[in-house]
């Protein structure tokens, strides 16, 4: 992997994941190797970290808040809260030295809002979270299917990724034109009508014990304030697995969503263009999206 940013680690050889043996250095240089693609679909969203400043074999937090000694590269965003009455001041990322900074923090997940800056409230992407029910990831490269066809039918254009965990994730982006409401709207009626029509198979429900063996369809995260894991940020679980964009031709040969690690990533970018590289540039209108979904009634 190529040389971290210009930041000064300390304690480099900090180990953090035990498993593989791989150190913050490795953190960093992975880091470095994905800053491109990284940084241009985390610009500008308030990000929530995961840290584990003693590696994933003992306890980690959550952080989402600014400290007012971060570096420059880790640059300060307010913003109101979901009810309105306060505000918080969220980390955003900005360059490869910022990227460096979250690195030295032990920042080992990273996720972040559906909405940019300046328009916090008015998402620019629509997301689907897709779990195995019952293990069965065979499930989920049907369902994920499923969303695309409904997406891509409805205007949208329909993105995947490995969530680097259990599952993947099938999102869209939009023009940031509709609030989270509206966007949480059109996700739900996309939900529903899956349900509707793969009845033995789908369902909306979101208590374990109506779902019946049945793939969950998730939409909670479109929502304010709600985050996903962004695309190349690693995960807290043993291997350092990795969030990957993938081609929709890669769905039928992926068996599971740690497929890729900090290792393997460097090596797939260098090999192929990274799939998500012009994404903003199929952002549908959400209102229009609305009107098609509203005509296939």
């Amino acid at each position: 992997m190529p040389d971290a940013a210009s930041v000064q680690l300390s304690h480099p050889d900090k180990v953090l994941f035990p498993d593989a043996g791989w150190t913050k250095q490795d953190l960093a240089d992975y880091y470095a190797a994905v800053a491109k693609p990284l940084l241009a679909q985390a610009r500008g969203r308030p990000l929530t970290l995961r840290r584990f400043p003693d590696g994933i074999g003992a306890d980690g937090f959550f952080q989402q808040h600014h400290r007012g000694d971060l570096p420059e590269g880790l640059p300060p965003l307010p913003a109101p809260t979901a009810d309105g009455k306060d505000e918080i001041v969220h980390i955003t990322v900005a360059s490869a030295d910022g990227l460096a900074a979250l690195a030295d923090m032990a920042a080992l997940e990273l996720h972040g809002w559906l909405a940019r800056a300046p328009a916090l409230e008015r998402p620019d992407r629509v997301i689907f979270d897709l779990d195995p029910p019952d293990g069965d990831f065979g499930a989920v490269r049907d369902a994920a299917r499923r969303v695309a066809e409904l997406m891509e039918a409805a205007g949208l254009s329909a993105h995947l990724m490995t969530t680097g965990s259990r599952g993947l994730h099938v999102l869209a982006p939009l023009e940031p034109s509709m609030d989270f409401d509206g966007v949480r709207g059109l996700a739900r009626s996309m939900a529903e009508r899956l349900a509707e029509r793969c009845p033995d198979s789908l369902t909306t429900a979101q208590r374990k014990a109506k779902r019946g063996g049945r793939l969950y369809l998730d939409i909670m995260r479109n929502a304010y304030g709600q985050s996903a894991v962004l695309p190349y940020s690693p995960r807290a679980k043993p291997g350092a697995p990795v969030a990957t964009p993938l081609d929709w031709d890669e769905l039928s040969g992926l068996h599971d969503a740690q497929a890729y690690d900090i290792r393997s990533i460097p090596r797939r970018l260098a090999q192929k263009t990274d799939p998500w590289v012009d994404m903003d540039k199929a952002a549908a209108d959400p209102h229009a999206v609305a009107s098609a979904l509203g005509a296939s009634d």
